[in-house]
């Protein structure tokens, strides 16, 4: 067999996306450019990687083998640049972590310093919502996970990073009264926390919309479509603009931790374990310095 680096990236990228028109995009390769690898690399094999139903392509068991064969051979290669690096003194390698959507708001600052003191090491941040974080988490597909609920059925370990202030929002006390409640989608720590203390009042709900962002449901309440309950750490400057105020009620903020987890005895690569221990080490010097503002608000 006579297979190329380009035709292992190309054949993963397939995979990853199921279409030739995407993984052309992702790889800012012409359509037919990719074919013609896809091609070439099937070649070397008697059993199908793919077939092609309708306009749709399909990845056979084999393929997924494949697939993951091939995912770990490039690590492997890219593992090569790396170990140049290490052997001059250099800490290198790649850092993945997944995030909760909010965390945005929070994670960078503690990357920062860390990224500008280790200059090798490549970083892959997915920010998304926590049921996708969760999942590549199962998967072992990140080191580490951002998240304001600690997960049921995962053993983890967990570094709190700072408290998770939960507030009531609107536009204006008269939004507040009279619009509907904005909620996150199923499966967010912060919509949980919403319908728990909802569900404990008698007043009922004003109707109730369903929104896919943290920023969305932001942008909603400014508009003034409703009211929701938002992590105090992602509305400062709108506080500060007086786009949005805190409305206060009993029994709120609700509070609870930002944490970053990993699984529970998995042996953590060097950059993974250096960002460990930076975090232990900066965490207070960190929260000082960025987030002085909000570990003194009430």
């Amino acid at each position: 067999m006579n297979y190329t680096l380009n035709q292992l990236r190309v054949f993963l990228k397939i995979v990853e996306t199921r279409s030739i028109t995407r993984a052309a995009e992702e790889l800012f390769m012409t359509q037919p450019a990719v074919s013609i690898q896809l091609k070439n690399f099937q070649e070397q094999f008697d059993i199908p990687l793919t077939e092609l139903k309708g306009r749709n392509i399909q990845i056979t068991d084999f393929g997924i083998e494949i697939a993951l064969i091939t995912e770990k051979a490039l690590d492997q290669l890219q593992n090569l640049q790396y170990k140049t690096k290490d052997y001059k003194g250099f800490i290198t390698g790649k850092l993945k972590i997944s995030s909760a959507s909010t965390g945005k708001y929070l994670i960078p600052f503690f990357l920062s310093s860390f990224l500008e003191s280790h200059t090798g090491i490549d970083l892959v941040l997915d920010v998304t919502n926590k049921t996708k974080v969760l999942k590549s988490l199962r998967n072992k597909e990140i080191e580490f996970a951002v998240v304001s609920v600690l997960p049921e059925g995962i053993d983890v370990e967990e570094e709190i990073l700072i408290a998770n202030k939960l507030y009531l929002v609107s536009k204006s006390s008269e939004t507040s009264k009279t619009k509907p409640l904005i909620f996150r989608e199923k499966g967010s720590a912060t919509r949980m926390e919403m319908e728990n203390y909802f569900s404990k009042k008698r007043n009922k709900e004003k109707g109730r919309l369903e929104l896919t962002s943290n920023e969305a449901v932001k942008q909603a309440v400014i508009a003034g479509i409703g009211s929701s309950i938002l992590p105090l750490i992602g509305i400062k400057n709108e506080l500060l603009n007086k786009s949005l105020q805190i409305i206060p009620k009993k029994d709120l903020p609700i509070i609870t931790q930002w944490r970053l987890i990993w699984l529970k005895n998995k042996k953590l690569t060097p950059v993974a374990d250096e960002f460990l221990r930076f975090i232990k080490e900066q965490k207070q010097q960190i929260l000082k310095d960025e987030f002085s503002w909000y570990v003194n608000t009430n």
